[in-house]
């Protein structure tokens, strides 16, 4: 009998065991101090395992949140032109993504982040680490103002999120992207890189 060549086929349970680990872990201990080396620990399994499976830690998060998209493929087009534009293109881009089929898993994330402690705390990882950090590193804001203008924007984002995919309020709930991107824009702009003592 001929022996078969090529990778050998993952155990289904050791990638979910490394998925549960590192949702713990992200969950208790946030995205920059959960350590892959930790992560396989509590999973059982060398880290080269989870490198194996996952490649890098920021895959293992997305992966771990059940991303539906990549950060990393769209905040470069967010940071794409002018800078005075940039709030306009984020409100876009969030939009774009919660507003297709891939948005679904967004709502849904939404929803259990409102009652469930442990979902809202990987939420608040991925908007952080994943998307307002990506933003906010290529500005030239304060280092202080970092964290203030960062949750400013979130509460924009997720509250627009919130009225328009689980509230539903009208007019919000039917706009145009095009239309929100023009009037929530300029508040998304004013935290970013506005003047924030007025």
């Amino acid at each position: 009998m001929a022996r078969r060549t090529g990778r050998r086929p993952g155990n289904p349970d050791t990638r979910e065991a490394i998925l549960d680990a590192a949702r713990a872990a992200f969950a208790e201990r946030g995205f920059d101090a959960a350590s892959i080396r930790a992560i396989a620990a509590a999973a059982g399994v060398d880290p080269a395992l989870v490198h194996h499976y996952f490649g890098s830690k920021d895959q293992l998060f997305l992966a771990a949140m059940q991303a539906p998209v990549d950060p990393r493929e769209l905040i470069p087009k967010v940071l794409a032109g002018d800078r005075d534009g940039l709030g306009e293109r984020l409100v876009r881009m969030f939009l774009g993504v919660w507003d297709s089929p891939a948005g679904t898993a967004g709502v849904a994330l939404l929803r259990s982040a409102v009652s469930n402690e442990w979902t809202a705390r990987l939420l608040r990882e991925f908007l952080t680490t994943q998307v307002l950090r990506r933003v906010l590193d290529h500005l030239d804001v304060a280092p202080a103002e970092v964290p203030l203008r960062g949750s400013l924007v979130a509460s924009q984002l997720i509250g627009l999120a919130m009225m328009r995919h689980v509230i539903r309020l009208e007019p919000i709930a039917s706009a145009s992207p095009e239309t929100l991107a023009a009037t929530v824009g300029p508040t998304v702009q004013r935290y970013l890189t506005g003047d924030l003592s007025r």
